[in-house]
């Protein structure tokens, strides 16, 4: 069967949240009983470009994949690869922002099904960009959400994004001006943004709160600060490999002695049952993710799979 090119287009019209949802978490499944394999992301870098790669092994699907994306001062290029398992041969390519992005918040949506308080219905979120919007609608289909709150530090842009979301997902969706009303006393607190330094004191998390922390996987930059770790009596990673190369957010926490690896867990036990998403009922829950190849090659598989059933996409001459 020939290679088939999918675009931006064709994920944004064959795949959505709510389906990602299901297919990460069917992938962090697979992971836990060995037959997913996942390889943390590798970085080359020269004068003005990081090249980005990182790969998977989806047995269980018959494919294994890679994605490969540069960054530069211009933005950044996404692609993902993915490879039929019985013959080696190229199955497509996939330009893989959006599809990064769902995958990105599906897997906050994951993690929020199994450590989120059942009774959730508001939610704290930081950032207004794309990643912010499918984290705000993963944790919305997994938890009936009646408001959240934004808070992102162009005032523009935090309004026109909660103006968008309040009509995209049918909650309200309120602009805040102070971080402390994007964290105080909510049952849920997201973090999706480029910053460097925590965007909010750990301090002023309700008891029994789930926190995920998406985006830092740099070592320099970190979203929360030790206080949040400290105060976490549950801390679940997407990968604890991954992390320890890549989450910048534990760094303070470690020199200062309150935070070990051993305290982790990985998100794949939780979701087998292997270990617990929560632990007392008071206490803080906290994800973090830097982001798998094995998300990609799973949710890549989904949209291959729709992709082939409606005959789309660009057929490729090899």
């Amino acid at each position: 069967m020939s290679a088939i090119y999918l675009t931006e287009a064709d994920v944004a019209r064959l795949l959505d949240i709510r389906l990602a949802v299901e297919v990460v978490e069917e992938a962090f499944r697979k992971l836990a009983v060995g037959e997913a394999m996942n390889v943390p992301r590798a970085r080359a870098q020269a004068p003005g470009i990081v090249l980005h790669s990182m790969s998977a092994a989806a047995g269980y699907l018959g494919l294994v994949g890679w994605k490969c994306y540069t960054t530069t001062s211009a933005g950044a290029q996404f692609l993902v690869g993915l490879y039929d398992a019985a013959t080696g041969a190229l199955a497509a390519l996939i330009e893989a922002d959006h599809l990064g992005q769902l995958r990105t918040g599906a897997v906050t949506g994951v993690a929020a099904e199994w450590m989120a308080p059942r009774d959730a219905s508001e939610m704290g979120l930081f950032g207004t960009g794309r990643q912010a919007e499918t984290q705000l609608a993963a944790v919305a289909a997994v938890r009936r959400l009646k408001r959240a709150f934004v808070f992102g530090r162009d005032a523009d842009r935090r309004v026109a994004f909660a103006a968008r979301m309040s009509a995209r997902l049918a909650f309200e969706v309120s602009p805040v001006d102070r971080p402390l009303q994007a964290a105080e006393e909510l049952p849920i607190v997201v973090t999706a943004t480029n910053s460097r330094a925590p965007v909010f004191d750990g301090a002023w998390l309700a008891d029994g709160a789930f926190v995920a922390a998406v985006g830092s996987n740099w070592l320099n930059k970190a979203e929360i600060d030790a206080t949040v770790v400290r105060r976490a009596d549950t801390i679940v990673c997407d990968s604890i490999a991954a992390c320890r190369q890549e989450a910048g957010d534990f760094r303070d926490a470690l020199d200062k002695g309150i935070f070990d690896w051993s305290r982790a867990f990985e998100l794949a036990d939780v979701v087998a049952g292997r270990s617990a998403g929560r632990g007392r009922a008071d206490g803080i829950a906290l994800f973090k993710s830097v982001g798998l190849a094995i998300e990609d090659v799973a949710l890549g598989a989904k949209l291959l799979e729709l992709a082939r059933r409606e005959g789309t996409g660009v057929v490729l001459p090899f």
